[in-house]
């Protein structure tokens, strides 16, 4: 199944796509893709409906983040070898762990906005999995069994703030709308091999990443097994896995940036697309942009 959130931020309604398409509206059986339909009873009751009986939404309006904000967002750092060649870092000997803040969780559309003081605002297309049962200290054998699916995510980066500007990650990874999560949730039952899926993200039209999650250094279960023995995983968490060589900081003979008016395009095989404008903050304050 493909699972998303329709509406403005706050009021987003669950729907499904079906085998045609088209969108479906989820209001009159659950809340939303939250907890309970995220659980393997949930989702066996999704499956089981007969989805020409739901009613049909207009192919129009925001697509929010494919699930409520999560209680934890938690992102792997250097987790293709090489990317961290291109960042001129060692391949880690344990997953990096970090968490992105709350603030920066947005929808697959929505506008990027560029932090004041911004220099150096990067891009990083990851596969994010999300979690559908409650996860704590589980097994590389049991992890697949605490996830309920996939989505893309693009896990913004303020490389200033994040490498020169003294402490952790988290100062340049968590600003506001730095977190486009969607469009669906893609139930794992769709995802045959999830270590088998390409990679991209352009920018204005121009291929900037490309790769493919068999060429993770830590794969999926060894990083929910990993994960859930620091930080207890609850359903709807999403661990977002790494990104693939050619984010902005890597690119020769000079890094590359984003600008205010830049479009970042960027999907994986199977899980959809997003599309994101990069925006001055003022410019986005003062329109009003949603996180």
């Amino acid at each position: 199944m493909k699972l998303l959130r329709k509406g403005q931020t706050g009021h987003e309604t669950p729907a499904m796509i079906d085998p045609d398409g088209r969108m479906r509206d989820l209001s009159g059986i659950i809340r939303d893709i939250d907890a309970d339909a995220l659980s393997p009873a949930g989702l066996l009751r999704l499956r089981s409906l007969n989805w020409r009986e739901l009613p049909v939404m207009e192919n129009d309006g925001r697509i929010g983040p494919c699930v409520p904000r999560p209680l934890n967002y938690v992102c792997i750092g250097l987790n293709y070898a090489d990317h961290a060649a291109e960042a001129g870092m060692a391949v880690p000997k344990e997953p990096i762990i970090f968490l992105k803040s709350l603030s920066a969780y947005s929808g697959p559309y929505d506008d990027v906005r560029i932090p004041p003081g911004s220099q150096k605002t990067d891009w990083e297309v990851e596969l994010g999995v999300v979690i559908g049962t409650r996860a704590s200290h589980v097994s590389e054998a049991d992890s697949m069994d605490y996830v309920a699916g996939y989505c893309v995510c693009n896990d913004i980066s303020e490389r200033s703030f994040q490498i020169e500007r003294g402490g952790t990650w988290d100062k340049g990874k968590g600003c506001d709308t730095f977190g486009p999560t969607g469009p669906w949730l893609v139930t794992k039952d769709e995802v045959p091999d999830p270590q088998s899926l390409d990679m991209w993200l352009d920018v204005d039209g121009v291929r900037m990443q490309s790769g493919n999650t068999r060429t993770m250094v830590f794969n999926i279960r060894q990083l929910i097994s990993y994960v859930s023995a620091f930080i207890t995983l609850h359903p709807g968490d999403i661990v977002v896995t790494g990104t693939p060589p050619g984010v902005g900081m890597g690119k020769k003979p000079e890094p590359v940036f984003l600008r205010p008016g830049q479009t970042m395009r960027l999907g994986i095989a199977g899980l959809g697309e997003q599309s994101t404008k990069a925006v001055m903050w003022d410019q986005a304050c003062d329109s009003g942009a949603s996180q």
